[in-house]
């Protein structure tokens, strides 16, 4: 398992990473020599270490003569992390040292400081991040600096587990569990009477979102919302003779697409939800009046005569009728 010889470019990209955790590494070590350095003089050991690459010239077999014991390192060539027939793995190249960090000396009692990760790390998720983004800076990802889940300093390995042979969140049976568990509002939503079906994995999370970021609002896949509902449910897209002006405007102005207790996931029923922007004034029969029933609130409410309200084609059909 000898260390093959990184790519100048590769190597470049990652160590500029890797340098931005420099005031972080003293952090990693607990009680040890390392503490009672000068900052500056320790700077000066970690610029050593990582200018001069001090890699372990056996790279992987060296950090296994302490770590073969866990499992969970172990678990790490059971994936593509851990493949060295996989172009662009760490064990490829770096190997162990490609996401940990130049080795220098912490096999020599483990003096040394490595980079971790994961909630129990002192490394911010920001400078975590970096690493990972070292290799998978990509198209898929374009759009992580300034979205959602990198402003409330969500780290790769919140979601992602690299070493194992099977990153649960990459299957789609387990996606949506690991998406609510951080969001619970959307999880109860998609428990709702109405919604899409989450819950079975016919859908999830990443048909909709983009969870490296979007170029739209909330990740999502599209530019916009309308758009990205418009994906599956093309009938619903105009142009139309006769338009409403919500529906133009942002499907979520009326529906809620984690889950709601009405029909349709509306986020009110009808006529509430109509007379937000209708009121009652003029209208025939006043439907505003839930205690008294007649026609025009009964069953489906305004529905009943205005069942075109994602647009009309009809030469008459201003009102949204049929």
């Amino acid at each position: 398992m000898m260390m093959k010889k990184e790519s100048t470019w590769l190597r470049a990209l990652r160590l500029t990473a890797l340098l931005a955790l420099y005031p972080l590494f003293s952090l990693l070590a607990q009680a040890t020599p390392w503490d009672e350095m000068p900052a500056d003089e320790v700077e000066k050991i970690l610029d050593s270490k990582f200018a001069e690459g001090q890699y372990s010239p056996k790279g992987a077999d060296s950090c296994l003569m302490c770590h073969r014991k866990n499992q969970t390192v172990m678990a790490l060539f059971d994936g593509v992390h851990g493949n060295p027939q996989v172009k662009g793995s760490p064990m490829a190249d770096l190997q162990c040292e490609a996401c940990h960090g130049p080795m220098g000396k912490h096999n020599r009692g483990g003096k040394e400081p490595m980079i971790t990760f994961g909630s129990n790390s002192p490394v911010p998720a920001e400078k975590q991040n970096s690493v990972c983004m070292s290799c998978h800076n990509d198209d898929q990802r374009m759009g992580w600096s300034g979205n959602h889940h990198d402003n409330a300093d969500v780290a790769c390995s919140d979601c992602h587990q690299v070493h194992t042979g099977h990153d649960p969140i990459s299957d789609k049976s387990q996606e949506v569990a690991v998406c609510t568990t951080c969001h619970t509002q959307q999880k109860a939503d998609l428990h709702k009477r109405s919604s899409h079906p989450l819950k079975w994995q016919q859908m999830v999370c990443s048909d909709c979102h983009n969870s490296h970021g979007g170029l739209g609002e909330a990740s999502l896949k599209q530019m916009s919302i309308n758009d990205n509902c418009y994906a599956c449910h093309a009938e619903k897209r105009g142009p139309k003779l006769w338009e409403h002006a919500p529906v133009t405007d942002n499907c979520a102005n009326c529906h809620n697409p984690h889950g709601t207790v009405n029909e349709a996931m509306l986020i009110a029923k009808p006529p509430q939800l109509c007379q937000q922007c209708h009121a009652s004034d003029g209208h025939a029969a006043n439907p505003v009046f839930a205690n008294s029933p007649n026609a025009f609130n009964g069953g489906q409410s305004c529905l009943n005569c205005h069942n075109q309200v994602h647009g009309s084609n009809h030469p008459s059909g201003k009102l949204l009728q049929r």
